[in-house]
């Protein structure tokens, strides 16, 4: 073999060893947590009831209701309140343990034009699930999994859990709120009491939990809207991190 032909080849094997090991850095980059994350002052998981008791009309009572949140000039000024003047934001559609939808994807709202585009995202987007059961303990879970992937940070987490039943499908909805807790997560709530009379009680009991924690209770899907807008710009406004063992549970009168 010639030494051009033989220079050939080392290139080629260099050239080809140089590729295989800039694919596996890219790939072991592409599967690492990113470093930079934004700060706000709160990451805000808001899981909506999907469930089979939820019919299509009462949706879209409940998707109303968060549009016109986001759109209220109050829920600005509270976002705009906050050391950094941004809060992130996701939503889940949820039913049954495993069955969840992510209808909102972590997302930065810091000024008018951020809230109204949040809430045009909202309001364009159609139900995706139709019933399977109503497993609190299925979203707190998979709003935990949510934090880890956002591409932001704050001090203050918190499950926005709003739902017309107690939990009656996956594991016990106390576990799953004590391991949130336990990892510095409240969980707020938002019972709506149109067939569980007591459902404000359960949600006392069993599913709000962590430093600040409160609820405020619809009496029926008409009265969501008024609800989740008091809810929404008392959550974020309450910039002030309470002590870490400190836990306060609140409800409004019905």
């Amino acid at each position: 073999m010639s030494a051009r032909c033989d220079r050939g080849r080392r290139s080629t094997l260099m050239w080809g060893t140089t590729r295989c090991a800039a694919a596996l850095i890219f790939a072991a980059a592409a599967g690492a947590p990113a470093l930079a994350q934004t700060a706000v002052d709160l990451q805000l998981a808001l899981m909506v009831d999907a469930s089979g008791s939820v019919n299509q009309y009462r949706f879209e009572l409940q998707k109303r209701g968060y549009v016109a949140a986001f759109r209220n000039p109050r829920v600005l000024e509270a976002i705009l309140s906050g050391r950094t003047q941004s809060i992130a934001v996701a939503m889940v559609q949820w039913t049954g343990p495993f069955l969840h939808a992510q209808v909102l994807p972590w997302t930065l709202i810091k000024d008018e034009a951020s809230a109204k585009s949040t809430a045009t995202i909202v309001e364009s987007t159609p139900r995706q699930l139709f019933g399977g059961g109503t497993s609190i303990s299925g979203a707190i879970d998979h709003a935990m999994s949510m934090f880890p992937q956002s591409p932001f940070k704050a001090e203050r987490r918190i499950i926005d859990v709003s739902g017309d039943g107690s939990n009656n499908s996956g594991r016990s909805v106390v576990r799953a709120r004590d391991e949130a807790v336990a990892a510095d997560v409240t969980i707020n709530g938002l019972p709506i009491l149109a067939f569980e009379p007591y459902l404000d009680q359960y949600y006392k009991d069993y599913v709000i939990g962590g430093p600040g924690a409160f609820m405020v209770v619809a009496k029926d899907f008409e009265s969501f809207a008024d609800a989740i807008l008091k809810k929404m710009i008392t959550e974020i406004a309450s910039n002030k991190r309470p002590p870490p063992n400190a836990r306060r549970h609140a409800m409004n009168d019905r």
